[in-house]
């Protein structure tokens, strides 16, 4: 008895590969510029709107931090004013 095994072999037409890796690699350059372009525009939109404000960012901020611990005290010492006079 003569056992051949057929070996399988795959077939890639190695063509149509290069194209799709070629298409793939064309569209993430195209997607990337339109990325790019559009992260411009809303940082170019941030940096008008900031200069465009009354009052800039790092002075607002240290307005409310300045207003949270005005509260907070004011807090602390209702706090300490109503357990002082439940003693």
């Amino acid at each position: 008895m003569n056992h051949h095994q057929s070996q399988r072999t795959i077939e890639i037409n190695t063509r149509l590969v290069t194209a799709g890796a070629v298409l793939t690699a064309a569209g993430a350059v195209v997607a990337c510029a339109g990325m790019a372009i559009a992260a411009s525009a809303v940082f170019a939109a941030g940096r008008r709107l900031v200069r465009e404000m009354d009052v800039p960012p790092a002075q607002q901020a240290a307005m409310k931090w300045r207003q949270a611990k005005e509260a907070s005290r004011a807090g602390m010492q209702a706090w300490h004013a109503t357990s002082d006079g439940q003693s």
